[in-house]
C-alpha cells in the first residue's frame, strides 16, 4: 500500500523541501500522511479546475509545482481550491523552489526539452547553463525556443552575436540575468520585465522571456514519468491546466 507519505518521502529525497527558499512554502501542504493512495494528480498549479477534476476522478492527492497555500488564508469559502481538496478528501503535496534547483528538476528538464549539451549549475542561482549543438543567430533561437516549447507571443532582445552557450531559469528568474551574462550568450526565462530586457539590449545581451507556464509546465510534468516507476500501483494522471495567459 502506498501512502501520502511514501509519495512525500520520495519527492523529498529527490527534491529536499529545507533546499527551499524562504519565502516559500514547499511540502505537504493539506491531508492526512497516512492516507491511502491510489490515484494521483500531477499539475504546475493546483487551480479550481485542477481541484474539481481531482475530485470528478477519485484522485486521492494532487501534486503541483507552485504552491496552494502560499501566503496565509483570511477567508475559506466553498469552491475554493483548498476547500474543495479538504472537502474531499484529497491531499496535496508541493515542490516549488526545491524541485526547481533539483537533479532532473524544473531547470535541468527545461534543458533536456531544449537539447542543450554539458549542463551546468551555475552556483548561487537558480539558472543552468548549456551548450546548444549548433551556433544560431538569435532569430533563429527564438524561434527554435517558440516551436519548441510551445510559446505564443514570445518577447526577446536582438544581438549580433551567434548564440552558442544558454542560460536558462524556469519561472521567474529576472534577478540572475547578470550571472547569466558572465557565462552565456543567450539568457531564456519565464518572466522578465521590459526595463531589465530594456537594460540588456542597451548592453547588446540577448534574453528571451519565453513565459512562466511554458518553461515550466511540461518541465514539472516529467516528473510524472519518475512517479510511475517508483509506485506502480499508483495511477499518475496529468491535470492538463490550461495556459491562464492568453496571446495571439
Amino acid at each position: 500500500m502506498t501512502t501520502v507519505k511514501n509519495i512525500y518521502d520520495y519527492i523529498n529525497s529527490i527534491a529536499p523541501f529545507e533546499k527551499q527558499e524562504d519565502w516559500d512554502n514547499s511540502g505537504f501542504l493539506i491531508g492526512e500522511f497516512r492516507k491511502e493512495v491510489k490515484k494521483v494528480v500531477l499539475s504546475l498549479d493546483a487551480t479550481k479546475a485542477v481541484a474539481s477534476y481531482a475530485a470528478e476522478i477519485g484522485a486521492d492527492l494532487i501534486i503541483t509545482h507552485h504552491p496552494v497555500i502560499f501566503g496565509g488564508i483570511k477567508e475559506l469559502k466553498k469552491g475554493d481550491v483548498v476547500y474543495t481538496c479538504a472537502e474531499n478528501n484529497i491531499a496535496v503535496i508541493s515542490a516549488h523552489t526545491s524541485f526547481d534547483i533539483a537533479v532532473d528538476g524544473i531547470n535541468d528538464n527545461l534543458c533536456s526539452r531544449l537539447g542543450l549539451k554539458n549542463v551546468q549549475k551555475i552556483e548561487g542561482t537558480f539558472i543552468n547553463v548549456g551548450e546548444l549543438d549548433n551556433e544560431m543567430s538569435i532569430d533563429d533561437f527564438a524561434e527554435f525556443v517558440k516551436d519548441t516549447l510551445e510559446v505564443n507571443g514570445i518577447r526577446y532582445t536582438d544581438t549580433e552575436k551567434t548564440i552558442k552557450k544558454v542560460a536558462v531559469g524556469g519561472g521567474a528568474c529576472e534577478e540572475f540575468t547578470e550571472a547569466a551574462m558572465k557565462v552565456a550568450d543567450c539568457f531564456l526565462t519565464g518572466d522578465m520585465k521590459y526595463h531589465k530586457m530594456l537594460d540588456c539590449a542597451e548592453q547588446g545581451f540577448s534574453v528571451i522571456s519565453a513565459g512562466h507556464f511554458e518553461t515550466e509546465s511540461e518541465s514539472f510534468r516529467m516528473l510524472l514519468n519518475k512517479l510511475e516507476m517508483i509506485f506502480p500501483d499508483v495511477e499518475f494522471v496529468w491535470g492538463n491546466q490550461k495556459n491562464p495567459v492568453l496571446a495571439v
